[in-house]
């Protein structure tokens, strides 16, 4: 499993979070992003922070595993918080260096909006890693089975996603093996002016595309192989079905996110 990145995985597993139902994951992922944006307070991000930690701890996915896929993110991060430190110039000045001062708000800022982007990743992140692309596929149109009443392509839209789900991984699996590839044939993406880099990614980028578009096309030959005709008229292997576990888990969110609002101010 190539744990450079693992978002669009799935590991299996019999765990609490392995076993809710996908809608109630994705309601409860809905919500939960939704109010992120809304944490103010250090308590609040304490109860936020509990959740993904929690979450992270049932779902029995290593942690790290967990911290090694989410390398690329921590940049993303630590870039986020130091432009703020860099360009805010809000609030009063906590330390001057060198003519540069750091601003008590441009401090606080970086830290609301890392966090945030943290919690945001990493919730997400274990909704992939605990659901099946099928399940995830089947949750979304089940939840929005009413838009099919205006005509909106739900099944599609649903398909759509799972399929892009699936390839993340096989596509980043493409990409550091034509890397390595082009590597051992005297191509160097690390060193060199701006220019040069650039211009050697032309070389991944090329073979990365025309291996897409040709998964694209065998896909999409097999399904019409298969007899594949969109949402109209097909049933369900698995059928979905709620459980007193996600009964149990629905109560135990909703209070928590009532203790949250209690205490966001």
């Amino acid at each position: 499993m190539n744990q450079s990145l693992i978002i669009g995985q799935f590991v299996p597993g019999e765990s609490l979070i392995h076993r809710i139902d996908p809608r109630l994951k994705l309601v409860i992922i809905f919500i939960y992003v939704l109010v992120i944006f809304s944490a103010e307070t250090l308590l609040s991000y304490g109860i936020l922070f509990a959740i993904a930690i929690s979450t992270a701890v049932l779902s029995r996915v290593p942690a790290t595993f967990i911290i090694k896929g989410l390398k690329p993110v921590w940049f993303i991060i630590a870039l986020t918080f130091l432009l703020h430190i860099l360009l805010t110039r809000e609030g009063e000045p906590l330390i001057t260096v060198w003519g540069f001062s750091l601003y008590d708000q441009a401090l606080l800022q970086g830290l609301n909006i890392s966090a945030r982007l943290l919690l945001l990743i990493l919730m997400t992140t274990l909704l992939t890693l605990t659901t099946t692309p099928i399940s995830i596929t089947d949750a979304v149109e089940a939840l929005l089975k009413p838009l099919k009443y205006v005509r909106f392509p739900v099944h599609e839209l649903a398909l759509m996603m799972s399929i892009s789900l699936r390839f993340i991984p096989t596509i980043m699996q493409e990409t550091d093996k034509i890397a390595k590839a082009q590597s051992s044939r005297g191509l160097d993406f690390t060193t060199g002016p701006i220019k040069d880099r650039l211009k050697a990614i032309i070389p991944l980028l090329i073979p990365l595309f025309v291996g897409a578009f040709k998964r694209a096309e065998d896909l999409a030959l097999a399904m019409e192989a298969r007899g594949y005709q969109g949402g109209e008229g097909r049933t369900k292997y698995r059928a979905l079905t709620f459980q007193p576990l996600d009964l149990i888990v629905a109560l135990v969110f909703v209070v928590v996110m009532t203790l949250f609002f209690v205490t966001r101010t």
